[in-house]
């Protein structure tokens, strides 16, 4: 057993609200520089879509992530023999127009304009050339389902669902997803990386780029199934999401969750076996990913556990934020978090609670049956299958139920004469792990919410001596 430390997060997505917070603070720390214009670490997507790039998550176009062929695990745009055969030509690399080509406006010209009868009119200007254009894609085009009545079908998420009928008004439904680099146990993008560019932290599993050996060849994009590796044209090189390591290191969440409105995301540390990565990866039936993925972390609360991580070599103060991980409880104490896409074999560290939504009015709700209610709810639990646990809709309904329970034993003892128990039996919960989970998910302190081990114990801490390597100071 070979005992590693991952950073995680987990986005509660029943508390987002599209609000895009999250992404602006990234792009303008992270990507602001030419040739980084059309490059999103973060972005919101909104459900059903095809998202951005345009259908990332069909791999039939793009060919990313890995694959079992013949029981071995292979990457499904091909091994380094193909790569190498085809370095100056990569067909599965994402063209411009999938992302969107980023435009500018000529804003000079509003206030330089002679005198005249209209008011003048800018149009919109590509940053990549300069010359006019008609901007016809975005990072956030499908925003509140706008134009999914066009796109809406070829989301891949409706696989045996009849789309059309869900992208009636009558039925249509809505949920946002926010994204940004799973930092992946297995990552396809460093398996794809011909020059050996990108790599995996050994303390904290941060997937980055070394810029000083990328050559450009961009197979990392293609590779990454997520499509959460862009290449900027004008250094050459290829970008990723560094999950602000500078900021991690000092023991400081990421922009991305320090900034949320709605508080969905959470960090914490999880520990994994790394020996038995490539035997979760290689499950042959794509549903059973999310358990065998599940089965490889351990516990650090475990004592054996705790003294062979120290014998390994993992510090104490990474060992206490695990224990105290709330990731380790969503994802393996209360299985409230389901990671995106497992069918792709990466292994993915970034989880989602599914939300719930609306019960539609039927005779069959009347009951209150948690069973018939599920089956009610607008947002098809079939869809969040296919999005989460690879169709599988057990893991999908064992987290509604959970926080359906959580929602109504809590509103029976804030509203009702006596808290009602009964429902939370039927969820496989107490009534001490229901209050926990509401209060980690309604009401955690930024503190419980984060719990980012720093670089160094405390204890050991010199600013005198770190000043300008430590990263972020606060």
């Amino acid at each position: 057993m070979k005992i590693k430390a991952q950073t995680a997060m987990v986005l509660n997505l029943d508390k987002c609200i599209g609000c895009h917070t999250c992404s602006i603070p990234c792009k303008n720390v992270w990507t602001q520089r030419a040739g980084s214009e059309y490059i999103w670490f973060n972005n919101v997507e909104s459900k059903p879509g095809i998202g951005y790039p345009k259908k990332w998550e069909d791999q039939s176009v793009h060919r990313g992530g890995w694959q079992l062929k013949k029981g071995r695990l292979t990457l499904r745009s091909g091994g380094p023999l193909k790569k190498s055969l085809n370095l100056f030509h990569n067909p599965d690399l994402p063209a411009i127009d999938e992302y969107y080509e980023p435009w500018t406006y000529d804003y000079d010209r509003l206030i330089s304009s002679p005198a005249r009868n209209h008011q003048p009119a800018i149009r919109p200007v590509s940053q990549i050339t300069g010359e006019n254009m008609s901007v016809a894609w975005g990072p956030n085009w499908e925003d509140d389902l706008a134009g999914v009545s066009e796109t809406g079908t070829g989301d891949v998420n409706f696989a045996g669902l009849d789309a059309a009928a869900y992208l009636a008004f009558e039925r249509v439904f809505m949920f946002y997803l926010p994204r940004l680099c799973e930092h992946c146990l297995n990552p396809a993008c460093v398996a794809s990386c011909p020059s050996g560019a990108l790599y995996k932290r050994e303390e904290d599993g941060i997937v980055l780029v070394d810029q000083e050996r990328c050559r450009g060849w961009r197979y990392c994009v293609s590779g990454c199934p997520y499509k959460k590796v862009y290449f900027n044209w004008k250094t050459g090189r290829s970008e990723k999401c560094i999950f602000c390591y500078p900021r991690t290191e000092a023991g400081l969440p990421t922009l991305c969750a320090l900034s949320c409105v709605g508080k969905i995301r959470y960090i914490g540390v999880m520990l994994y076996d790394a020996d038995r990565i490539s035997e979760a990866a290689e499950v042959e039936n794509p549903k059973d990913l999310y358990r065998s993925q599940e089965s490889i972390f351990l516990d650090p609360r475990d004592p054996k556990v705790f003294k062979e991580a120290r014998k390994q070599g993992i510090s104490e103060n990474f060992l206490a934020a695990a224990m105290a991980s709330p990731v380790l409880r969503l994802i393996c104490d209360w299985k409230l978090a389901l990671p995106l896409h497992p069918e792709y074999r990466t292994l993915p560290m970034v989880w989602y609670v599914p939300p719930l939504s609306p019960v539609v009015q039927s005779p069959e709700t009347e009951t209150g049956d948690v069973e018939q209610l599920l089956s009610a709810m607008r947002i098809p639990t079939a869809y969040l299958a296919n999005l989460l646990a690879a169709g599988d809709e057990m893991p999908v309904r064992r987290a509604l139920i959970r926080l359906t329970a959580v929602r109504r034993y809590m509103r029976s003892v804030r509203v009702g004469q006596s808290p009602d128990t009964s429902v939370l039996d039927a969820a496989g919960i107490d009534a001490p792990i229901a209050e926990k989970i509401y209060r980690l998910l309604a009401l955690a302190r930024f503190t419980e919410r984060f719990v980012i081990p720093s670089r160094k114990p405390v204890d050991e801490i010199q600013p005198h001596m770190d000043q300008g390597r430590c990263g972020y100071p606060g």
